[in-house]
């Protein structure tokens, strides 16, 4: 069954974005909570990663971490447990727009996720009615722009990943080089050393591979300020850190505050 092109799926904004040179920035998702979730679309950030590989959260529960996003301008994303066709699949007929693969250090390895993420002839994802086509309902639709509608994110985390950035660049169908810094710098032996010669050179050598590709490149950052630096650097898919940052560091505040003016009182009594 043919599908118009002027009746076929919404793009998804946040490639659109990527596309267009422009930033998408997104916050991840390691709570399992799908409240957390309701709570944090209301500051209409591009994207949200639900985390699969770190956290508990298994596919009932991201399924309604996803639902709680429709109806906002959020774009669902997953980070895989692995390089698994089953997890990926899993995580896109959920109703994810995308997801990030973690601990892919060659290109054959990155064009079996991408393989993973798209439909026939292009790819090896089964069809079949699921919640990402409605059911069914909306199969031929989703099925028809599926393959430019997917985001596909590679991460960047091994020695061998490094060694490789530029023919992981190069794969067809990533749209994403992703560096998460915690998992580099171990990879490098200077465990979040993070202005070590090895990693600073590290992450030039991944904004490189990916500017010379025509790809974005990802960094998870601590914040809005280390946010902006990296933008300004280059990078293009960048998180603010994650909902449990969020709630140990509004907690934090919250109370250093609170024993600060409480020890005030008692200095000035």
């Amino acid at each position: 069954m043919s599908i118009p092109a002027d009746e076929g799926p919404e793009p998804n904004p946040v490639k659109v974005r990527l596309q267009q040179g422009l930033p998408a920035v997104g916050h991840w998702l390691s709570l399992a909570s799908p409240p957390v979730v309701e709570i944090m679309v209301a500051a209409g950030m591009d994207w949200l990663m639900i985390d699969t590989e770190h956290s508990p959260a298994e596919a009932e529960t991201v399924e309604d971490m996803i639902r709680a996003m429709k109806g906002t301008t959020v774009v669902p994303l997953v980070r895989v447990a692995g390089n698994d066709p089953v997890l990926i699949k899993k995580a896109l007929d959920r109703g994810a727009l995308g997801v990030l693969v973690p601990l892919v250090s060659t290109p054959e390895q990155a064009a079996a996720a991408v393989a993973a993420s798209r439909y026939p002839p292009e790819g090896i994802r089964g069809v079949a009615g699921t919640r990402a086509s409605r059911y069914g309902a909306d199969l031929p639709r989703y099925f028809a722009g599926w393959n430019e509608r997917v985001l596909v994110a590679i991460q960047i985390e091994t020695r061998a990943a490094l060694e490789n950035v530029e023919a992981i660049a190069a794969t067809p169908g990533v749209d994403v080089l992703f560096v998460g810094p915690n998992d580099l710098s171990a990879g490098l032996g200077c465990f979040r050393q993070f202005d070590h010669p090895a990693f600073v050179q590290a992450v030039a050598r991944v904004l490189r591979a990916a500017r010379a590709a025509g790809r974005a490149a990802g960094y998870m950052t601590s914040g809005a300020p280390e946010a902006l630096e990296r933008i300004d650097q280059g990078f293009r898919f960048v998180a603010l850190g994650s909902d449990a940052r969020l709630l140990a560091g509004a907690a934090t505040a919250a109370y250093e505050e609170l024993r600060r003016r409480l020890g005030e009182r008692a200095g000035g009594a």
